[in-house]
């Protein structure tokens, strides 16, 4: 008997889970074999009064079968709710009648059900009327509002030929119509949420939680053509020889896919090592760029939108605030970046582990690992809180480590495409009526068409900058190199030094405008001075006024910051100010030679012709 028994219980309870787990289902089955969907199984459980329709279904349904015998039941059923629909009013009405007489009789039968078995309808509580409404998605909607439009041109029209066409309807929809209509979803949802945490705040019976909140009423390819909306950009690939597959695959449609990757593993390996360089550089170029787009996307969106947009941007390694920064692979962990705060859990386990292992010495280490997260997990919350504010001090220091470390480093170089979509993103954003994404695509197929001569200027700007980058790098790195090289200290607030005569002043305004970048730096200098020398008298006693003018403003406005700082801080610029005496001597000097040597230059320079210069 007890074999039988088991035997019958078996088919129902579920048989993915332990022996003990198993015996555990099978004793609540025995004590409840009605809960959940059963229970409309139970020989006690009132059946439902039949609709208005379905009555005129049965009672008909009999006649026309012998008349067409050849019709199939779907062509009975259509047939049928025709006849229904087209019924006048009185004679609708009997069944009405019929339907409200057996409604009440099963309200009362429900009544005497609830009453007579308590603990099988707590299960039915849940389900109740009272839950607000589940948002609908932007297909729903749409259905919804397409539907009348369509049943008022197609009357006879069943609901599978209304789901057919306007199923297909749906698919070829453009993306600017089904925008609007995701746009109408997330509000919905946005407005359910907030009902559905009221709700479960007022109705704690229910035993519900924010987990029966229904998360997203989006698809995947609708989240994406809204975040492309919003401006976000695509995920970059994550190494050079994706990039190269990337665009090795765009020109293999006919080739099966099968094949793909292995055509493209073996171009690869016959790449050059310096091609397969220019691949990764471009990659982390792109990296760069997309994580600018996103850190620009970011501030159009709510704070909600950029944890989830966040949480999936991990792959290329951006972190809010941090204007992009980039992963890079194999890199060797640096001594001074500050270590990830361990876990309450793991501050647990090594408080625990090394009694366990005299206790437990035949134990491994991961036998070991399983058993402390057991202990964890049977731990109280009270005891919990201890690991958990250690967690919490751990990590605010973790986070101020790398905010010091973060705010030292230099602004990342950008590339030649950057340089020049900042310097002409203002004219696209106005001819695309500040459309941004549509203004990107466009710079970008500007940039790709674009001759190599044209680049060339872009090119050399970014060389600088990366120069730049790597210079300020270098002077990070090594601090006490520059100080020992005899440059002047810097101090914070100090006012910065103005130049002392009006040659200095031409010279720093020939240096900033980018002018005669390309040129080396001693025939630069030789040639500003030439152009000194060629000056009107008027223009070099106009400098000479600005320089003497700047002077007396940095007087003040020196005087001003050492009255600011105590005397330790006046003594220590006081003293390196006498150190670098000489330095200004120096450069007084130099400023002599440059104009000596313009003026040799310039003599030569009246001979040869304007064409040298532009060369």
């Amino acid at each position: 008997m007890c074999k039988q028994k088991w035997n019958e219980v078996s088919k129902v309870i579920r048989k993915f889970r332990t022996l003990t787990e198993l015996i555990f289902d099978a004793q609540d089955f025995i004590k409840n074999p009605y809960k959940g969907k059963k229970l409309k199984k139970h020989p006690d459980f009132p059946k439902k009064p039949l609709t208005p329709y379905f009555r005129f279904f049965i009672e008909k349904r009999a006649k026309y079968a012998k008349l067409h015998p050849e019709m199939s039941n779907l062509d009975l059923t259509k047939i049928l709710s025709m006849k229904y629909r087209g019924l006048p009013e009185k004679k609708k009405k009997k069944y009405l009648e019929d339907f409200q007489k057996d409604k009440e009789t099963f309200g009362h039968s429900m009544s005497k059900f609830r009453e007579d078995h308590p603990d099988l309808v707590e299960s039915m509580a849940k389900k109740g009327s009272n839950v607000p409404e589940k948002p609908r998605t932007p297909q729903q909607l749409w259905y919804s509002h397409e539907k009348k439009a369509f049943l008022k041109t197609h009357a006879d029209a069943t609901t599978k030929d209304i789901k057919d066409s306007l199923g297909k309807q749906w698919t070829q929809l453009s993306d600017k119509k089904r925008l609007k209509w995701i746009a109408k979803s997330l509000e919905m949802h946005k407005a359910y949420e907030e009902v559905m945490k009221g709700f479960i705040e007022t109705h704690p019976e229910l035993n519900m939680s924010n987990e029966d909140i229904v998360k997203s009423t989006l698809t995947k390819a609708e989240r994406h053509l809204k975040d492309k909306s919003d401006g976000r950009p695509d995920k970059p690939p994550p190494n050079g020889y994706s990039m190269f597959c990337a665009e090795l695959m765009s020109s293999m449609k006919d080739v099966p896919s099968t094949e793909r990757m292995v055509m493209c593993s073996q171009q690869w390996k016959l790449l050059k090592q310096n091609e397969k360089d220019g691949y990764q550089k471009r990659c982390e170029q792109q990296r760069q760029y997309v994580c600018y787009l996103l850190s620009v996307c970011l501030q159009s969106i709510s704070e909600e939108e950029q944890q989830r947009v966040l949480g999936e941007q991990k792959m290329i390694g951006f972190k809010k605030g941090s204007g992009g920064s980039k992963k890079k692979s194999r890199a060797k962990p640096s001594p001074e970046k500050p270590k990830r705060p361990i876990s309450a859990m793991f501050i647990f386990s090594e408080e625990k582990r090394p009694k366990l292992q005299q206790e437990r010495p035949d134990l491994s280490d991961s036998e070991l690992t399983r058993l402390l997260a057991r202990m964890w997990n049977e731990l109280s919350d009270k005891k919990k809180e201890k690991y958990k504010r250690l967690e919490t001090v751990l990590k605010a220091e973790s986070v101020k480590k790398g905010q010091e470390e973060r705010s030292r480093l230099p602004d990342t170089p950008k590339t030649a495409q950057d340089i020049w979509q900042q310097s002409v993103i203002g004219d696209y954003l106005a001819r695309f009526k500040n459309d941004r994404p549509k203004a990107q695509k466009a710079m970008e197929a500007t940039w790709n068409t674009m001759e190599k001569k044209e680049k060339i200027m872009w090119i050399k700007k970014a060389a600088e900058d990366q120069k730049r980058y790597e210079r300020e790098l270098s002077e990070m790195r090594s601090p006490a190199t520059i100080i020992a090289s005899g440059k002047k200290m810097k101090f914070d607030g100090e006012p910065k030094k103005p130049p002392s005569n009006g040659y200095q002043k031409f010279s720093q305004e020939m240096l900033s405008n980018g002018e005669l970048n390309h040129l080396p730096m001693k025939e630069r200098m030789g040639e500003i001075g030439g152009r000194w020398q060629r000056q009107p008298q008027k223009e070099k006693d106009r400098y000479k006024k600005i320089a003497e003018e700047k002077q007396k403003l940095y007087k003040v406005e020196l005087e001003r910051w050492l009255a600011a700082n105590v005397l330790v801080v006046r003594h220590l610029f006081l003293q390196n100010e006498e150190d670098n005496d000489d330095d200004d001597d120096d450069e007084e000097a130099d400023d002599k030679e440059n104009k000596s040597e313009g003026s040799s230059s310039s003599d030569s320079s009246s001979v040869e012709t304007s064409d040298s210069d532009s060369d």
